[in-house]
C-alpha cells in the first residue's frame, strides 16, 4: 500500500529526479572507511560493493564519486570533549568502543577510518546544501558516539560533527534527524539535547540512554518486529515530522540492521520492508524539496550491502525491483573495477623474443639443468601478487585480523603444482594461505583449466565455536575469505585465457559450499551428490560432512552412501560456460530421507 496518493508519487518521483539531476545524486566514498575488525561481524566491503553494483549497471560513472578528506581535530572538537580527543592516542581507548584489544597499526587505520567517514557526511552536507539534491556517504551514522567517548563500534558522531561544522558555516535552519537503524540515536540526540534547532528521531530496538532532548521522539519496538510494526511506525511519525519541525536539512540514517538477515539484529524487516522505509523517508524529502543527506549506519554481515544498493537503483533508475547479483559475483565486479591487468600485463608478463630471441632451451639445454621459475603460472611477479594481494584488501584484513606482517611466498617448482603461501610473518611462524595450483589439459581435453590442487585457508590464532565447529580436515577455523580468494583466482584465469578453474573437494561441505557455482564434470557424480544431499537434507553441514564422511547416510533404498571426492568445474570462459550449460548449479537440498546411526 502506498504511503502517497498516485498523483503525490508522481510528483515527488519528478521532484526527485530533478533533485538528482546532472550527476544525480552526489556520492562520497572511500576506499579507507571500512577496516575489516576481526571480532565484529561488519563487512569491509560494504560501500565498495554498492559502488561495484552501480557501476556494473552503469547507474553511475567512474567520475560519479567523490572522495573525502578525513575530518580535521579541529571539527571534531566542535562535538567531542579535548580530553576525549586527546586520549584515543592510545589503542587502549579503543577497547570500550569496540569490545576488544586492538594492535597499534589497526588503532591508527580505525581512528582513520572514522575520521575519514565523519569527513564524507561533511562533504555529503554541503553538497546537499549548495545543490539542493540527494547526497549519500557510503559509509557514516556513528550515532553512538557521545560528546565525552564513543560507543557500540562509533569512535566519532559524523552527523553531530557535519551539523556544527554547518552551523560555524552559517546555515542556521532547522535540522531533522532521521535515524533509522536498529539501535538507539542516543549519542546524536545527547550531543543536541540543549538544542531546540536539532530534532533527533530514532526507532530502535532498546533504549542505550533516556536522557531526554529538548526536540526529540524516540521509539523503542523491543524484539522481533516485523513489517506491519515497523513501517506503521515510520508511516505514523515521519510524516508529521516533517510538517512540526519544516526542517531545512535531513540527515537520514539508514541502517541495513533492522533487516531479517542481520548478523546483530533481533528484527525480521523483509527484503521490501527494507525498501518501503527508504522510500517513504526519500519520498517526503523530494516532495517537500529538502536538502537530504543519507547516511550508511549499521549493518552487519555480507548482505547489509544490498539494502543500500537496492534504494540507489531505485533512486537512480527508478527501480522497484533491482535483480542484485550474489556477494560472489559483486565482489569479482568489484575486482575487475579497481584491477588494471592491462598495466600488470605491461610490466610483469613474460615477453617472447628476449635477449637475442634466446630460448631457455637454448641457454641451458646442454648443461642439462632447467632454471628456476620466477613467474607464479608463468606471469605473475611476486611483486605483482603482493600487489593484487594488498590492492584487493586481502593483507589488510589479515593485518585487522591480528597479524600485522603477513608475509608472501612462493614455491614455483614444485612437482605438484606452483604454490602461494602467506605466512603469519616474515619468519613463516604460521600459515595463513596456501594455494597449490597448475595448469590442467587433461580434466577436460578440449580445454584449458586452473587446476586446485590444495586450498587452506585458517585463522590459527581463532578458537572453534559451537557457531564455528571444526569440520573434517581442519585444524584451524577458516579466514572468511574464501569468496574474494576464488574472485582473484577467476580473474587469473580470464588474464590468463584458461576456460575455468577445477578442483577436486576432499570433502562433502566443500562440494556442498561450492556446488552454488560449479557444476561436476562427469553427470554420474552430479547425481550422486544429489542423492548425498537428499540423504543429509537439513542435517548442519557439520554433521551431514562427518556423516557422509562415515557412511552414514542412506538412500531411499535404505543403503550406506559414503562421500567421494570428484572434480568439479567454474567455467569462465564463455566456451566453457556453453558446454557446461546443461549442467546447472544445485541450489537446494531437497527433502530429508534419514541419517543411519
Amino acid at each position: 500500500m502506498a504511503f502517497l496518493p498516485p498523483k503525490s508519487l508522481v510528483i515527488a518521483w519528478h521532484r526527485l529526479l530533478r533533485a538528482v539531476s546532472s550527476k544525480r545524486l552526489s556520492l562520497f566514498f572511500s576506499p579507507g572507511y571500512q577496516v575489516a575488525l576481526g571480532g565484529t561481524p561488519i563487512d569491509p566491503n560494504r560501500g565498495e560493493f554498492v559502488l561495484s553494483y552501480l557501476f556494473s549497471r552503469g547507474l553511475i560513472g567512474r567520475k560519479s564519486v567523490d572522495t573525502p578528506h578525513p575530518a580535521s581535530l579541529g571539527e571534531l572538537a566542535r562535538v567531542h570533549d579535548a580530553g576525549y580527543l586527546d586520549d584515543l592516542r592510545h589503542a587502549e581507548a579503543l577497547v570500550p568502543i569496540l569490545g576488544f584489544e586492538v594492535s597499534d597499526e589497526v588503532h591508527h587505520l580505525a581512528l582513520e577510518a572514522q575520521r575519514l567517514a565523519v569527513g564524507g557526511t561533511i562533504e555529503a552536507a554541503r553538497a546537499a546544501l549548495d545543490h539542493r539534491r540527494l547526497a549519500v556517504n557510503l559509509g557514516g551514522g556513528l550515532h553512538h558516539a557521545r560528546p565525552d567517548g564513543g560507543r557500540g563500534f562509533c569512535v566519532f558522531n559524523d552527523v553531530a560533527v557535519a551539523i556544527e561544522v554547518l552551523r560555524e558555516e552559517g546555515f542556521a535552519g532547522p535540522v531533522l534527524v532521521v535515524d533509522l537503524d536498529l539501535h538507539d540515536g542516543d549519542g546524536t540526540r545527547l550531543a543536541f539535547r540543549r538544542d531546540p534547532s536539532v530534532f533527533t528521531f530514532s526507532i530502535h530496538n532498546r533504549f542505550w540512554d533516556d536522557t531526554p532532548a529538548k526536540a526529540d521522539l524516540s521509539l523503542e519496538l523491543a524484539g522481533e518486529v516485523e513489517d506491519e510494526e515497523y513501517l506503521g511506525a515510520v508511516r505514523a511519525h515521519v510524516p508529521e515530522l516533517f510538517a512540526r519541525v519544516a526542517p531545512e536539512l535531513v540527515f537520514f540514517n539508514a541502517g541495513a540492521d533492522p533487516a531479517h538477515d542481520d548478523r546483530l539484529g533481533n528484527w525480521l524487516i523483509s527484503r521490501q520492508g527494507m525498501f518501503e522505509r527508504d522510500r517513504t523517508v526519500l519520498e517526503l524529502c523530494a516532495r517537500r524539496d529538502v536538502p537530504t543527506v543519507m547516511v550508511l549506519g549499521g549493518g552487519y554481515g555480507g548482505h547489509a550491502w544490498r539494502y543500500t544498493a537496492r534504494t540507489l537503483a531505485w533512486v537512480l533508475a527508478g527501480w522497484e525491483d533491482a535483480k542484485l547479483p550474489s556477494n560472489a559475483e559483486v565482489t569479482l565486479s568489484h575486482y575487475r573495477r579497481i584491477f588494471d591487468f592491462d598495466a600488470i600485463a605491461r610490466t610483469t608478463a613474460a615477453r617472447p623474443g628476449g635477449i637475442w630471441d634466446l630460448s631457455e632451451e637454448d641457454v641451458y639445454g646442454d648443461l642439462g639443468a632447467a632454471p628456476s621459475r620466477s613467474r607464479l603460472l608463468d606471469f605473475f611477479t611476486p611483486h605483482a601478487i603482493e600487489l593484487i594481494l594488498e590492492r584487493a584488501g586481502l593483507f589488510e584484513r589479515l593485518r585487522a585480523a591480528g597479524y600485522p606482517r603477513p608475509t608472501l611466498a612462493l614455491d614455483l617448482d614444485g612437482p605438484g603444482g606452483q604454490t602461494l603461501q602467506v605466512f603469519t610473518d616474515p619468519e613463516r611462524s604460521r600459515r595463513l594461505i596456501e594455494i597449490r595450483m597448475r595448469r590442467n589439459r587433461v580434466a577436460m581435453p578440449e580445454f584449458e583449466l586452473l587446476d586446485l590442487e590444495w586450498l587452506l585457508l585458517q585463522n590459527p590464532g581463532a578458537a572453534f565455536t559451537p557457531h564455528r565447529p571444526r569440520l573434517p580436515g581442519q585444524n584451524h577455523p577458516g579466514l572468511g575469505l574464501l569468496t574474494e580468494v576464488m574472485a582473484l583466482v577467476v580473474l587469473l584465469c580470464e588474464q590468463l585465457h584458461l576456460d575455468g578453474v577445477t578442483f577436486v573437494p576432499s570433502h562433502y561441505h566443500l562440494a556442498a559450499q561450492g556446488s552454488k557455482y560449479l557444476r561436476f564434470v562427469q553427470p554420474e557424480d552430479r547425481a550422486f551428490f544429489e542423492t548425498l544431499r537428499r540423504a543429509a537434507g537439513d542435517l548442519p553441514l557439520s554433521e551431514a560432512t562427518r556423516a557422509a564422511e562415515r557412511g552414514e547416510l542412506l538412500d531411499r533404498d535404505g543403503r550406506a552412501l559414503r562421500y567421494r571426492p570428484m572434480r568439479m568445474v567454474l567455467p569462465v570462459s564463455r566456451r566453457l560456460r556453453e558446454k557446461m550449460a546443461h549442467s546447472r548449479p544445485i541450489h537446494s537440498s531437497g527433502p530429508r530421507v534419514r541419517s543411519g546411526q
